[in-house]
């Protein structure tokens, strides 16, 4: 049919129909979900629910004017009136706010959530319904969380330093915020203790369009910051105070209105134990912030979003440092910035201005700069000058600079509409009105009028890039046309006469938005702008208060552009968090009165906090006439401001300092202080330093530094500078006392140089009208300088050092130096740092960085030491040269040394010690007091039992001090000598005047024998022993020189005997340096001997087998006890090997070792003086002492003694799996299965005690019957295999048993002696009796009586034993399963039983329980618990008989070397094996693991530290199970360790019974690969690791290598122990603390390269933080070295066949050297048998050399060399590479050079050069 045609009247009704539709839709809606942006409509009346809250908690709902009840009621809140006006009357219920839905976390570091608003009223209309929640892990101590409207873009603060930060995730967001949903609200907490920091769940969250409101409750009272404001008070008031914060021209007069910046940001102390964190509101916007007495905070603000960041700190100085991290830490000033100011505004001409120059310089004042205020400028416009009165100024510099002095100007913002003189053009406001330069008004076309200075004026908008290149421009010709060195912005806030503009303002919500802070005089735009006036940025009602921080930063680029390289400075009025970054700051316009000098303290000090420590106020005031006292007292604290300047206004009298008069009291305090300040200058400079690199303060609180004393809390009428620096001013008139509080610690009078005698205390301190209080703290070494009347004349000056000992006589100290002007002289190196430290009277001065020369060939000659209290004996002065000018040392005359015996200062004088060259200075004092040696070690000790033991018994509260000790006499006399040039030999008697030791059970031994034996240049040894009796010597075989040293001029050391008493003295001639020197106490009785000798310093590592927490030895009267035990780690645990060696480190950084060759139960006690002692129940003192120098040497020299360490298979390197508990084969064929398919390298499969029927040594599992066909499997794809075994042997077997009938045979089991028994010593270990089901839901005890069999425990001393245990082993390799190495445990040896199976030890008990018992684990049940009985039996291989009691510890030993010979013997291969048990020399054979250590993160660096130990022992193949052995590893912990593990040498997994699986399959695929990829490394590195363990095997040398053995002249690597090195080039940082994403590392002085970057790393001799996310670790190679490599893969089997690459690491000076080993990886005694490649590398000049040192390797074992990397190659592009191989043959290679990295690539594969062939590499810029 054809088309309907409608009417016009159809269709006009169609067209109403559709209309009217639409508008009935629209209604729906709208009635269904209330308007956009408006409060819901409801038809339930809103009832606000008004439970008990307490009058602290109430959040106030009516902050703006005239609340009352129905007002209350209207916004739905509740009502309570009080008679305190001050608490809220109108108060928010619980049912505003808004409720949290959708809350997801799309990764553990963040949170999100939408918010939807609960149905309430509104308080001022337009709230946002629909809201975004996200939070955010950003570092480890930094939350950030952000409220946002969930679908408009708002105002966001461009902050440029906050916008370029990149995320560091950490721990878990969850860990620290928790989130409630309905209402919503945010609880933060403290994650190491889960306190609660900010809890917005007190108040509900408001956000309108135009108010916004968050409430928090605060853990403490203690908040400090907000500003800008005068706060009379550091420590803010809670009760009801309101501060509001928006940017204004004001005086600061003390009242609560807001100043000229804008701080959103406050710390809070949570408590004494310092922990603090800071609260940073990043918004722009009016706000104001009330604190309440809950305490809380609430914060109101008028615009943009809630973006918060949450702040973590242990102690107030780490949250600024955080907070400065995130705004961007502070410039370091010119260090002539830091000289005296001068200025004034309007000094009326410039010949005024030149009278005030010269009648300060007439009196010798220091004083640096001059300024000129606004009056130097034609009708005070910007970029000219008064031509008539002002007519000299562009001359007026070079005036200033002849007599080393500064000129600063001033700028306003504002710019004149009117033309100059003359009606002459305006060039700056033409060619600004050309550029659009200015604020415009709303229509964001016409410039803003308003009123400054100079009449009517446009104002820049420094938002604008056109704005930033005019005033770029201007600056630039006005500093062509007027030189100066500085600037000086002001009046930015930006301050305006009128109110709003010349026209005023609209009536608007920007002007007049619903709510207005509580700012000065409540109106937005008064004395600045319009709101609604047009930026760049935004609206001027959002950025008003960014007005001084974006013209800060244009005028960043206006300095740049003018003085280019130079520093120079800024000063600004108008602030906002990150100003510091660019600028300093003064206090503002001040008055001349006794308030405004005591509230500058609390604004400097606040200023340290918003991260702009270049602050002070105006010296003597700004306005007003400021009477003489109160100028004075202002002079001499303003000598301590940051900034100090001295400036007043115009009008009033002039008040600098000459003008009181040449001689005055004010002049002559003035220059006296200010001289301090500039002798102290170097000091200050550091701090600005320190400030630019790590954040802290500079002006500082007296509580960041005592934090953990309350009093401190309250201080704000003292202050620091730095830690070290306490000024105590007089701020009230007519006083000469004032009430000051001494902090806790030593402090010296800086002008008298007298020690205060209080301490944490208030005290009355004089100070009368020319003094202020000035105290150093004791700890400080302060650097100084000469001063003189400008820091020009002063850095010309020597240098000194200010040293004030602190409670342990020790002090430490930094200076950075540069030359005071350059831009980036921290990034670029030019600049010198040291670090000072003084510790037992040796001052380390130490570069760390020599970047700069200084012109003036600086020295330093001048050194006070405050608290010395005797007389130097002599004093030493080394230089620690470098490269071939080595150490020198001279002692200082006695001309140049001063002692003042009254104020126990020590002055050192004319020591030209050249700055920029470490220097060590030793002053050597008599000792005051013998130290007490203990005499009752026992526990219970008192005055009787003291006595009888004719000791002095006297109590003291220094804790640990012994109260009874012995007489100075007590020990034995020298009365025979004889002497021969290789040694000496004594008779000594004991002295009886003393009676007994006091030990009846152990009777003294009379008469001894001492023999001295100059073994060695560097090796002597000295025994003492009972020439009358024949008692117990340790057999362990040492390697001793066949001929003694008997050049007395080669030795390195000289003994002194003393006679009476008798005592040994070992000094190293080089140094005098007293090594040895025992002291009083010596006593030798059959079952207790004990000797004490003083240290030569507390620098003690050492002694085991013991958990330390630390690497270097705590001194303060610990005692470790040592007796091998079956006993897991644990503190002040004696663990399963004995090892009674030390190294000592030296003042002077050389190094000695001392072996005690004793295996009797002892212990060590060590005491601060320095002073150790050993205690041992038997046998003789056999003392070995290594003199190194060096801590390597120390090493070397040791393993030379008692054995070099085995060289281990080369697949032993290999990563391995090991659990117990695997249930049967099947597990291992699954687990191997799955590291397969995980591609994660891996050696070695481990069995422990499961695969064992019945744990029975040699007998297999039926569970376990496929296990040799598995292991055939797996070793026939390159795996290896190792076993366990035990060492005791079932005696209970109902069938043939052969490893015990065999035993039993020839003989090999430990018995009770003859006289005794005969029989077997029966124990109980692992074997259970035959034919039973353990039921293991038992304790263990029962267990252990109900089915563990009777076992025996072989005599490996006996050769019997060796063969029977070789010939067990034989038999199960050959008739039962192969494998590669062996695993001997529980060798200590470990029962579980304590003596005997029956609990019955035979003989004489006093040898399971000593006269004297160390503190032994579980000491009280004697020598025999968890092992066998002390009166057994054993007999050593020449047939001698020997207690257990004497042997014991030496069981692991035994048991070594026959099972490493077994392994040789049965397999034909090297092998490894891996022991328990260890005593020195056991590394000869074996490798050793930390024992079974628990699954938790402190186990990590604590096996660092078993490492390096077992460096020091000679046993380098060790590692610690990662994971953990017992308890359940959690993810993070075991992926760390995994880590951390991949550097062990050995590199094993291993886990116990009954906990979930930790191998690395055994998680989720994240952490397969990370394993993987870490392994990679590490299978990567295995060419190094072996030559490592190679030069340990023939050199001695250390694998796991403490940064002290290379870097000991560095003291800071004195104290490190969680990082490591691999040999001397691989440095190993690893993260050991649960949810760090980033780890403080000490970055060696050397150059460091970053492995996985192959960058230099641009730092040295410096901790620095390293990013270091889940999947990494930071591994760095030392510059200088060449690093063998190959190509990791599933298992060395492979990865050996890889070519060899290397990395050559260059050295600053361009070289590089390198070795590598190689053999056949498993073969016997391959070295010995010279069936080894060694070559060597050497790089220089662009050219890398091989030359074949030995070579004699198989066919089958050569390689070609691969991929060369050279690393530091630099920026030049490298255009071609040549190798010549060992023929002549030149082949041509093609270099892939990284310019950004500097990375050099050279594949040299494809040429198959064979690496035991010489050749040579050459690199070039040109083809």
């Amino acid at each position: 049919m054809g088309k309907k045609h409608f009417s016009g009247l159809e269709v006009i009704l169609m067209v109403m129909f559709i209309l009217m539709s639409v508008a009935a839709i629209t209604l729906i809606v709208l009635f269904a979900i209330g308007e956009p942006g408006k409060n819901e409509t409801t038809t339930e009346p809103f009832v606000p629910q008004c439970p008990h809250i307490s009058q602290a908690e109430r959040v106030d709902c009516f902050p703006d004017a005239g609340a009352s009840k129905l007002k209350c009621e209207q916004r739905g809140c509740c009502w309570a009136p009080l008679d305190d006006i001050n608490v809220p009357w109108c108060f928010f219920p619980t049912n505003h706010g808004y409720t949290a839905e959708s809350v997801e976390q799309p990764n553990p570091f963040v949170m999100k959530a939408q918010l939807k608003r609960m149905d309430s009223p509104s308080l001022f209309g337009d709230d946002i319904q629909e809201l975004s929640f996200h939070a955010e892990m950003q570092s480890n101590n930094r939350l950030r969380f952000k409220i946002y409207d969930a679908h408009k873009q708002r105002f966001e603060v461009p902050h440029e330093h906050v916008s370029s930060l990149r995320s560091e995730p950490s721990s878990p967001v969850h860990h620290t915020l928790e989130l409630s949903q309905k209402p919503f609200g945010l609880t933060v907490r403290r994650k190491e203790n889960n306190k609660v920091l900010f809890d917005t769940t007190m108040a509900p969250l408001v956000f309108a369009d135009q108010y916004l409101q968050l409430s928090a409750k605060l853990p403490s009272h203690n908040i400090y910051g907000l500003g800008e404001h005068v706060h009379q008070k550091y420590r803010h008031d809670t009760n009801w105070k309101t501060w509001p914060i928006f940017s204004r021209d004001a005086f600061p007069n003390g009242g609560t209105h807001n100043l000229y910046g804008h701080y959103p940001f406050f710390l809070c102390l949570e408590d004494e134990s310092g922990k603090s964190f800071g609260v940073f509101l990043m918004n722009s916007n009016a706000m104001e912030v009330t604190l309440q007495p809950t305490p809380a905070v609430t914060y109101r603000t008028i615009g943009g979003i809630l973006d918060f960041y949450i702040l973590f700190g242990d102690t107030p100085e780490q949250v600024v440092q955080e907070f400065l991290e995130l705004i961007g830490r502070p410039v370091i000033p010119p260090y002539w910035s830091l000289g005296f100011q001068l200025s004034r505004w309007d000094y009326g001409s410039l010949s005024e201005v030149k009278k005030t120059v010269e009648r300060n310089r007439a009196v010798s004042l220091p004083y640096d700069i001059q300024y000129t205020d606004i009056d130097y400028m034609e009708d005070k416009k910007d970029f000219t000058y008064d031509k008539v009165k002002f007519s000299e100024l562009p001359q007026f510099a070079d005036y200033l600079h002849q007599k080393g002095q500064r000129y600063i100007l001033i700028l306003d913002p504002a710019v004149a509409t009117s033309k100059l003189a003359g009606n002459a053009p305006y060039g700056s406001y033409d060619r600004g009105t050309e550029k659009n330069a200015w604020v415009t008004e709303s229509d964001g076309k016409t410039p803003m009028l308003g009123e400054v200075w100079p009449g009517e004026t446009v104002f820049p908008d420094y938002t604008s890039q056109n704005c930033i290149d005019w005033w770029v421009d201007e600056y630039e010709r006005f500093s062509r046309e007027i030189k100066h060195d500085a600037l000086w912005i002001d009046m930015n806030e930006v301050a305006n006469f009128k109110k709003g503009s010349t026209k005023g303002c609209a009536d608007n919500k920007l002007n007049y938005p619903p709510y207005t802070p509580r700012i000065l005089d409540e109106v937005m735009y008064s004395k600045t702008l319009c709101m609604d006036a047009k930026q760049a940025w935004g609206n001027h009602y959002d950025v008003h208060s960014l007005y001084g921080y974006s013209m800060v930063l244009a005028t960043e680029k206006a300095l740049q552009r003018v003085f280019g390289g130079n520093r120079t400075l800024m000063l600004t009025r108008s602030s906002f968090p990150g100003v510091g970054k660019y600028s300093g700051h003064w206090l503002g316009d001040n008055a001349a009165n006794w308030n405004d000098i005591k509230w500058a303290i609390p604004g400097m000090l606040e200023f340290g906090l918003f991260g702009v420590p270049y602050i002070g106020a105006d010296i003597c005031g700004f306005f007003d006439n400021s009477s003489e006292e109160l100028c004075r007292r202002w002079m001499q604290v303003g000598a301590f401001y940051p900034f100090s300047r001295n400036h007043n206004a115009q009008g009033y009298k002039p008040q600098d300092p000459a003008v009181f008069g040449n001689g005055s009291v004010l002049v002559e305090s003035s220059k006296h202080y200010l001289r301090i300040r500039y002798t102290l200058l170097p000091y200050l400079y550091t701090l600005f330093y320190k400030a630019h690199t790590t954040g802290e303060t500079v002006v500082r609180p007296v509580m960041h530094e005592f934090y953990s004393d309350s009093a401190t809390w309250t201080v704000d009428r003292q202050f620091l500078w730095g830690k070290h620096l306490l000024i105590t001013p007089v701020l009230d008139p007519g006083v000469d006392k004032v009430r000051a509080y001494v902090p806790d610690a030593v402090w010296y009078d800086y002008e008298t140089m007298e020690r205060l005698a209080d301490r944490k205390m208030q005290v009355d301190m004089y100070l009368p009208g020319d003094k202020l209080g000035l105290h150093i703290r004791g700890g400080a070494v302060l650097p100084t300088q000469e001063p003189a009347v400008t820091t020009t004349d002063s850095r010309r000056n020597p240098m000194g050092l200010i040293v004030a000992l602190d409670d342990n006589n020790k002090a430490a100290g930094e200076l950075f130096w540069d030359d005071g002007d350059s831009r980036e002289t921290v990034k670029t190196g030019n600049h010198i740092h040291y670090t000072f430290s003084v510790d037992y009277g040796v001052l380390t001065m130490k570069v760390t960085k020599a970047g700069y020369k200084d012109p003036n060939n600086l020295k330093f000659e001048n050194i006070t030491v405050l608290g010395v209290p005797t007389p130097p004996l002599n004093v030493t002065v080394t230089l620690i040269g470098t490269g071939s000018r080595g150490r020198s040392t001279r002692v200082l005359p006695n001309t140049n040394i001063q002692y003042d015996g009254v104020k126990k200062v020590l002055f050192l004088t004319g020591l030209s010690l050249t700055l920029g060259e470490t220097h060590l200075v030793q002053w050597e004092l008599e000792t005051v007091e013998t130290p007490r040696f203990d005499c009752y070690p026992e526990e219970n000790a008192d005055e009787a039992k003291c006595k009888d033991r004719a000791c002095i018994w006297a109590p003291s509260s220094i804790a640990g001090l012994p109260w009874c000790f012995y007489p100075k006499d007590f020990g034995y006399t020298v009365d025979r000598v004889e002497e021969t040039n290789s040694g000496m030999t004594l008779g000594i008697t004991r002295n009886k005047k003393y009676g007994s030791s006091g030990r009846p059970q152990s009777p003294d031994v009379d008469t001894l024998r001492v023999e001295i034996r100059y073994h060695s240049s560097d090796m002597l040894q000295f025994k003492i022993w009972d020439p009358a009796m024949d008692r117990y010597e340790v057999p362990v075989p040492l390697s001793v020189p066949a001929a003694p040293e008997t050049d007395e001029s080669k030795r390195l050391y000289k003994v002194i005997v003393i006679d009476n008493p008798f005592s040994i003295q070992v000094i190293r001639k080089t140094t005098g340096t007293k090594i040895w020197d025992t002291g009083p106490g010596f006593t030798f009785s059959d079952m207790f001997i004990q000797i004490s000798t003083l240290l030569s310093s507390e620098y003690v590592y050492g002694f085991g087998e013991t958990e330390h927490p630390t690497y270097r030895h705590d001194l303060n009267y610990q005692t470790w006890g040592m007796f091998s035990k079956d006993q897991p780690p644990g503190n002040k645990m004696n663990c399963y090997g004995v090892h009674p060696f030390y190294m000592g480190l030296e003042t002077t950084a050389d190094a000695h070792g001392v072996l005690l060759l004793n295996s009797n139960a002892m212990d060590v006690t060590f005491q601060p003086t320095p002073a150790l002692t050993y205690r041992t129940v038997g046998g003789i003192l056999d003392f070995y002492m290594v003199l190194g120098p060096t801590p390597e040497m120390v090493v070397q020299e040791y393993t030379a003694l008692i054995g070099r360490p085995v060289l281990p298979a080369y697949w032993s390197l290999g990563f391995q799996l090991c659990r117990y508990g695997y249930s049967n084969d099947t597990e291992i064929a699954d687990l191997y299965r799955d590291m397969r398919a995980a591609g994660i390298p891996y050696d070695v499969q481990y069995a422990d005690i499961d695969y064992m029927d019945r744990q029975l040594n040699f007998v297999l599992d039926p569970e376990f019957k496929n296990l040799p066909a598995l292991v055939d499997s797996m070793r026939g794809e390159g795996m290896r295999f190792i076993f366990i075994l035990d060492p005791a042997i079932s005696g209970n077997e109902t069938r043939y048993y052969p490893a015990f009938e065999r035993g039993l045979q020839a003989d090999v089991f430990i018995k009770w002696p003859k006289n005794i028994s005969g029989d077997i010593v029966w124990g109980k270990v692992w074997p259970d009796y035959p034919n039973v089901t353990v039921d293991e839901s038992l304790d263990w005890d029962t267990q252990v009586q109900r089915y563990r069999s009777y076992t025996a425990f072989p005599d490996f001393f006996r050769k019997a034993t060796a063969t029977w245990w070789r010939q067990e082993i034989k038999d199960f390799y050959e008739g039962t399963m192969k494998f590669d190495g062996i695993w001997i445990d529980m060798n200590e040896p470990s029962s579980f039983v304590h003596g005997t199976a029956e609990g019955k030890c035979l003989g004489n008990p006093l040898l399971e329980n000593p006269p004297y018992m160390p503190p032994l684990e579980s000491k009280h049940l004697g020598l025999n618990h968890k092992t066998i009985c002390m009166n057994s039996e054993q007999i050593l291989s020449d047939g001698k008989k020997v207690r257990h009691y004497d042997v014991h510890s030496l069981y692991g030993w035994s048991h070594t070397k026959p099972t490493y010979d077994a392994l040789l013997n049965v397999t034909g291969k090297r092998g490894i094996v891996v022991t328990r048990s260890t005593y020195p020399s056991s590394g000869k054979w074996a490798g050793h693991w930390l024992g079974d250590n628990s699954a938790s993160w402190d186990q990590l660096y604590k096996s660092i530290i078993g490492m390096m130990e077992f460096s020091l022992f000679g046993i380098p193949y060790t590692g610690a199970d990662i994971c953990g052995f017992f308890n359940a590893a959690d993810y993070e912990m075991c992926l760390r360790w995994m880590q951390l593990g991949a550097f062990y040498p050995y590199s094993r997994n291993h886990n116990g019974k009954g906990n979930w699986r930790q191998d690395p399959v055994a998680w989720n695929s994240t952490f397969a690969e990370a394993s993987r990829d870490v392994l990679n490394i590490r299978y990567t590195l295995l060419p190094y690791l072996y030559t490592l363990m190679y030069e340990a095997h023939t050199k001695g040398s250390t694998v796991i290598r403490p940064l002290l053995h290379e870097f000991v002249n560095d003291r800071a690597t004195w104290d490190i122990h969680k990082q490591f090195l691999w040999g001397p080039a691989l440095l190993i940082t690893p993260v050991l603390d649960q949810g760090a994403r980033s780890v403080d590392g000490y970055v060696p002085d050397a150059r460091w390269y970053d492995f996985h970057s192959a960058k230099y790393v641009g730092v040295r001799g410096k901790m620095v933080p390293m990013n270091t996310p889940m999947d990494r670790i930071n591994l760095h190679i030392r510059g200088g070295y060449v690093i063998p490599w190959q190509k990791a893969e599933n298992n060395t089997f492979y990865s050996r066949k890889n070519p060899l690459g290397l990395i050559v690491a260059l050295s600053d000076n361009g070289t590089a050297q390198g070795s590598f080993f190689w053999d056949d990886g498993e073969g016997i005694d391959t070295v010995e048998r010279g069936q080894y490649l060694l070559t060597s590398f050497a790089a220089e000049s662009s050219k890398l050399t091989s030359e074949v040192v030995h070579n004699n390797t198989a066919p089958a074992e050569q390689l070609i060399l691969g991929v060369v990397k050279v690393w530091g190659a630099g920026s030049v592009k490298i255009a071609s590479a040549n190798l010549t191989d060992a023929g002549g043959t030149q082949h041509q290679l093609t270099p892939q050079h990284n310019l950004d990295s500097q990375e050099l690539i050279i594949d040299v594969t494809s040429k198959a050069i064979p690496v035991d062939q010489p050749f040579t590499i050459t690199w070039s810029t040109s083809i």
